[in-house]
């Protein structure tokens, strides 16, 4: 596509460039792509352009004043409103994708990944997009939620190859930086609201009302609600969608907990779910009923809850030890996985090994301090990714929730925190790794190392 077509709607130029992509990321950009240089509360595009223009791009758009430098620049006033313009033009088959979008504190990527395991099951191509990243696509994104030219690509790409469903999780940045949109939603999920993400929206209040924002769109068919959250009520308040679904943990007859995971009935059918935590209970009847609002019959869904897997980092089991690598980084999450062994291993104590991360809410750290000392027997206190601030002053906000009395071990090594916690780890005695999941990485202020808690912990079974 030439630039001057791109940019019809928008601004006129004389400008005669052949353009492959647009890219809001200089790390992102190929040969021959335009580099958009956002200026806002999160984005400093501007000190990038150089670096786009070494790595290939053939123009740079701005909002602000005009820049030299090797290649065209054009100024666009209030660039960011152009954004969902600039994405449709260029990836014109994103819109033609039907996506079910997921949003709340926890659960996201949990009934995204059993949502897409369904489909499958049933014969529907589908893409997932969200904290593990992009399926189906070599496109690469390090948000929940890509920005909105990765996700309208991704769209476009995936309509293309014949994926027609998306499932998407909406984070409540993606909803407050408006990266979606225009997407063609026709679910709306909610799994449920408790802190995070304090330090970027300030009150709970205000993270709430970027997550209504996603029920609230008139592409929607249907948007599927969590009962059993306290705030379910003004989700679907401000829903456009005539048709809404609830969901609740009441819904199955029956719930034994093993030590598997739970043996379960629901419309007397009676199976087994092979994973721990209540909490995923709730997250598979999500899941279920929004593959019966696509079409499908209930009596052809339940059959394959059996053979759902868990995502990557989400109570994940270590082989050859009773310790489990879980995601659980708020005061919500690290509830629910302690309460979750407590409940399978009725008759073990609980070690947690946490941390909390740097330059983010600093407000649940001595949340999560409290509830790791009431609820765990004992805590290891370790980095999680400290980022821009220092390590010990992060471990003194979490021990500011921690009574003096109790008993606990601080390595700031999280390898090694792990480790030990393995090898000590006593014969009537469950371990929970919480905080980073998936993840493969840790952030330092000046460097980013190579860590993987699921790996670290499975090495160090002897």
């Amino acid at each position: 596509m030439n630039i001057s077509k791109l940019l019809t709607d928008i601004v006129h130029t004389q400008i005669d460039i052949k353009v492959q992509d647009l890219c809001l990321n200089a790390a992102n950009v190929q040969a021959g792509d335009v580099f958009v240089a956002l200026q806002g509360k999160s984005t400093h595009g501007i000190q990038y352009i150089d670096q786009a223009i070494d790595q290939g791009c053939v123009a740079v758009l701005v909002d602000s004043q005009d820049f030299e430098c090797s290649v065209p620049t054009i100024r666009i006033n209030n660039l960011r409103q152009y954004l969902p313009t600039l994405a449709t033009i260029c990836y014109p088959q994103a819109t033609q994708v039907e996506v079910i979008g997921i949003t709340g504190t926890n659960g996201k990527t949990s009934v995204g990944y059993f949502i897409s395991q369904l489909l499958n099951k049933l014969g529907v191509k589908n893409g997932l997009i969200g904290t593990l990243g992009i399926s189906n696509s070599h496109i690469t994104s390090h948000n929940t939620t890509p920005d909105i030219l990765t996700l309208y690509k991704t769209l476009n790409q995936y309509n293309l190859d014949g994926i027609n469903t998306a499932i998407l999780e909406v984070s409540s940045h993606g909803l407050d930086q408006n990266r979606i949109a225009g997407i063609n939603f026709k679910q709306a999920i909610f799994t449920n609201l408790t802190q995070d993400h304090l330090d970027y929206h300030h009150t709970l209040d205000e993270y709430q009302q970027a997550k209504l924002k996603l029920f609230e769109l008139d592409s929607l068919n249907c948007v599927i609600v969590n009962q059993d959250d306290v705030q379910h009520l003004d989700f679907l308040k401000v829903a456009k969608s005539k048709t809404q679904i609830t969901y609740s943990i009441n819904d199955f007859e029956k719930i034994e907990a093993t030590e598997q995971g739970f043996l379960c009935q629901l419309d007397d059918y009676v199976f087994e779910i092979p994973f721990l935590g209540e909490f995923n209970l709730s997250n598979v009847l999500a899941a279920l009923n929004s593959v019966e609002q696509l079409g499908f019959k209930r009596s052809d869904i339940i059959p394959l809850l059996h053979h759902l897997l868990p995502p990557t980092g989400r109570m994940h089991k270590i082989k050859g030890a009773l310790a489990w690598v879980d995601y659980a980084h708020t005061p919500d999450a690290i509830t629910n996985a302690i309460n979750t062994l407590q409940t399978h291993y009725p008759d073990f104590k609980v070690r947690i090994v946490f941390g909390c991360g740097g330059n983010r809410d600093q407000d649940k750290r001595a949340k999560m301090g409290k509830i790791a000392s009431k609820l765990a027997n004992t805590i290891v206190l370790t980095n999680d990714n400290p980022r821009g601030e220092d390590p010990q002053a992060i471990i003194d906000d979490i021990l500011s929730g921690i009574d003096d009395s109790f008993e606990l071990d601080i390595t700031l090594d999280r390898k090694l925190a792990i480790e030990t916690a393995i090898i000590t780890l006593g014969e009537n005695e469950c371990l929970l790794i919480a905080g980073k999941g998936h993840e493969s990485t840790q952030q330092f202020k000046d460097e980013t190392l190579i860590l993987n808690d699921i790996e670290i912990a499975q090495n160090a079974v002897i």
